[in-house]
């Protein structure tokens, strides 16, 4: 076999249980990164629903309006974390998968684009297998705008923003995070739109939606469900513990 991202043959497969520790969820896929990068930890994809959480870019924690952004994001009941990968805010809850895949690499820099690429088009696959029109590229006005999102299709139209893509190296490996937004968008929705007010930022509410608003009645277990199986069908999986945070 041969995956779209020309990686591993085996990966490691950690499900984390969900947790109200927004902090340490966004942190393990570093710790993960971290212990691949220094051979201790095999290649691993984990997944993980997260709790609700508005994680910020690098250039959302030095615009003015940040402190302000923050408070909205915690008045709508969502963490706001300045996370070490990716771009513009992008908010995610219990109605999200989060897939944290990494792999060693000798030059971890080397496929950046590449692996854009590929993991856009496999998560495409695995969305269109559970009913919806999903594709590759940005979608005009979109959270977080990003060349290779995957978006949903109405009647053709690129309309909804899906899956949210980024990636961060170290020496000696990569990580590919993916946020897919499966159910009840309207939360993202509205923290966004405070969040975004606040930075000045410029975008199109209605590019915030869930796969459910495109096929009702998909769900987090569907998705998980099709995306475990597109990974088997290209790699081996080891399914290992994950324990709780302390």
């Amino acid at each position: 076999m041969s995956t779209p991202w020309t990686g591993a043959a085996g990966l490691a497969l950690v499900v984390d249980p969900a947790t109200d520790d927004a902090a340490h969820d966004l942190d393990r896929g570093i710790e993960f990164l971290r212990e691949v990068g220094a051979g201790t930890r095999p290649a691993t994809v984990r997944l993980y629903r997260p709790s609700p959480t508005v994680a910020f870019g690098q250039r959302d924690a030095r615009l003015p309006g940040f402190p302000d952004a923050a408070d909205a994001s915690s008045a709508h009941g969502f963490a706001p974390l300045v996370r070490r990968a990716g771009g513009r805010a992008a908010a995610y809850h219990r109605g999200c998968l989060i897939v944290d895949h990494v792999e060693p690499a000798a030059d971890a820099v080397v496929g950046t684009r590449a692996r854009f690429g590929a993991f856009g088009d496999f998560f495409a696959r695995v969305l269109t297998d559970v009913g919806l029109d999903a594709h590759v590229g940005e979608v005009a006005g979109e959270y977080c705008p990003g060349e290779f999102t995957v978006h949903g299709r109405r009647a053709g139209v690129p309309e909804v923003k899906l899956v949210g893509t980024a990636q961060r190296v170290v020496a000696g490996a990569w990580l590919f995070s993916s946020v897919i937004v499966v159910e009840d968008a309207e939360p993202l929705r509205a923290v966004l739109t405070d969040v975004y007010a606040a930075l000045g930022l410029v975008w199109r509410p209605a590019t915030a939606g869930a796969a459910q608003d495109l096929a009702p009645g998909v769900t987090v277990d569907d998705v998980e469900t099709a995306l475990l199986a597109a990974y088997a069908d290209v790699v081996h999986l080891d399914v290992q513990d994950a324990p709780r945070p302390v």
